[in-house]
């Protein structure tokens, strides 16, 4: 299979390509990981888990991740309002991809 997608056409008319352009991006793995280990979660507990992300920048990333099919956003109408993160099916299709690249990286990590 290696190198097949890409025999008889342009890199960007590839399914790797359109793959990259949904996850590509500083933490959008990160987030996807983070919804994947913990199911559901809250705006402020996915800013725990990543360090370093600023308030603006996971709100972007998660609204990209929404807009992409990747993430559902889940809005309770209460007072403080809540609400809460989830993979989509299309987003949970990933987690092998995910599943891959930890063990890759606890394997070749130095």
């Amino acid at each position: 299979m290696t190198g097949e997608c890409i025999l008889n056409s342009k890199l960007e008319d590839t399914g790797f390509s359109y793959t990259m352009s949904l996850i590509q991006g500083k933490y959008k793995m990160m987030v996807l990981y983070v919804l994947m280990l913990f199911k559901v979660v809250r705006f402020n507990e996915m800013k725990k888990y990543i360090d370093g992300i600023s308030y603006k920048t996971l709100s972007a990333t998660l609204k990209e991740l929404e807009k992409d099919g990747l993430v559902h956003r889940e809005e309770y109408p209460q007072i403080p309002p809540k609400v809460e993160y989830s993979l989509t099916p299309r987003g949970a299709s990933l987690i092998p991809i995910l599943d891959s690249m930890c063990e890759w990286g606890e394997k070749n990590r130095l």
